[in-house]
């Protein structure tokens, strides 16, 4: 039985736990002489005979030659070196080597069955899965007010989700591990399609007893002898303030790196620098948060997948509800 009715809707997992290597969790390397190449192609005809005991009616379920299944299972018996039936015409038996043989190879083509479900399940297109990544700062209203629109008229959809920064977003979009991915700056690669969705202005925040925290409108340059905290290298946001400063003609000096903007908020709270990030979802206290007019501070944001890699019906349909989504995908 599929385990696919099991399953939760939603599963959501994140970056900052530490996540193990797929190295780690593979299986054995399959070499063209290995068992699992020599045997499989015979489990599911020595596990029929073993359970009607009889080759006739082992073949006439298989639909197979009952001399073929005979010469199978004697191969099988042949590669193995060992004798897993006793034999009364074409009425077996299983010796304790069959019997031994017989419930592994059962759970192991019941793992094939159910792996086998599972994808077929996957690629429902009424009830499949998306594997879907997003920026952080998108988490707290975005992505559920995307996919509860979506699921208004896909309802049995499911989502796997990934909040993480953009490059390991981008490693996992190639690695297979994600179908879409919402990330910023918009990628620009030749193994990768994206497409810009919105974009998004960003502000520079201050602590709120700040000389700068009684004006609306401040232009970059203005903070330029400020200690600055900002997002670590590999973030989209983080190049994106190295690109603005540039443009404003300093270098900012960075006083504190951190992996989430909630958090650099409560630094700047704090009275331990300023910060330029993207609005967030509730006001924060102890902070003011002033419009950038010079340069042009904002952020695009975009969907991004693998160009030729084949989807699966519930992923193309979300897929192209993100795009329906242009310039209001943040409203």
């Amino acid at each position: 039985m599929s385990p696919v009715g099991n399953r939760k809707d939603i599963s959501v997992t994140s970056d900052t736990v530490r996540r193990a290597g797929r190295g780690a969790e593979a299986g054995p390397d399959i070499a063209p002489e290995s068992w699992a190449v020599t045997l499989t192609p015979r489990l599911a005809q020595f596990v029929a005979v073993a359970r009607h005991e009889h080759v006739t009616r082992a073949a006439r379920e298989l639909g197979v030659p009952q001399s073929t299944l005979s010469r199978a299972i004697a191969r099988l018996e042949d590669d193995l070196g060992v004798a897993l039936f006793t034999r009364r015409g074409r009425t077996v038996s299983l010796t304790p080597a069959g019997l031994t043989f017989l419930t592994s190879v059962e759970r192991a083509l019941t793992s094939v069955e159910q792996a086998a479900e599972a994808v077929r399940a996957d690629a429902d297109p009424a009830a499949g899965k998306v594997a879907f990544g997003f920026l952080h700062t998108l988490g707290s209203e975005t992505v559920p007010g995307l996919i509860r629109s979506f699921r208004a008229d896909h309802p049995r959809v499911r989502f796997s989700l990934v909040q993480t920064y953009g490059e390991a977003m981008i490693e996992r979009l190639r690695a297979g591990d994600l179908d879409l991915c919402l990330t910023s700056p918009v990628p620009d690669a030749p193994d990768l399609a994206a497409r810009r969705l919105d974009e998004q202005r960003l502000r520079l925040v201050v602590p709120e007893d700040h000389p700068l925290a009684r004006r609306r409108r401040v232009r970059l340059v203005e903070a330029a002898e400020e200690p600055f905290i900002t997002l670590e290298p590999g973030y989209g946001m983080r190049r994106i303030f190295d690109a603005l400063c540039a443009e404003a003609g300093f270098r900012p000096r960075i006083a504190f790196e951190g992996e989430e903007a909630e958090t650099l908020r409560g630094l700047v709270a704090a009275g331990l620098g300023v910060a330029l990030l993207p609005p967030p979802a509730v006001p924060r206290p102890g902070v003011r948060e002033l419009t950038v007019t010079e340069p042009r501070a904002v952020r695009e944001i975009g969907v991004a997948w693998v160009e030729g890699r084949p989807e699966t019906p519930p992923v193309t349909a979300f897929r192209k509800f993100l795009l329906g989504r242009r310039g209001r995908l943040l409203a």
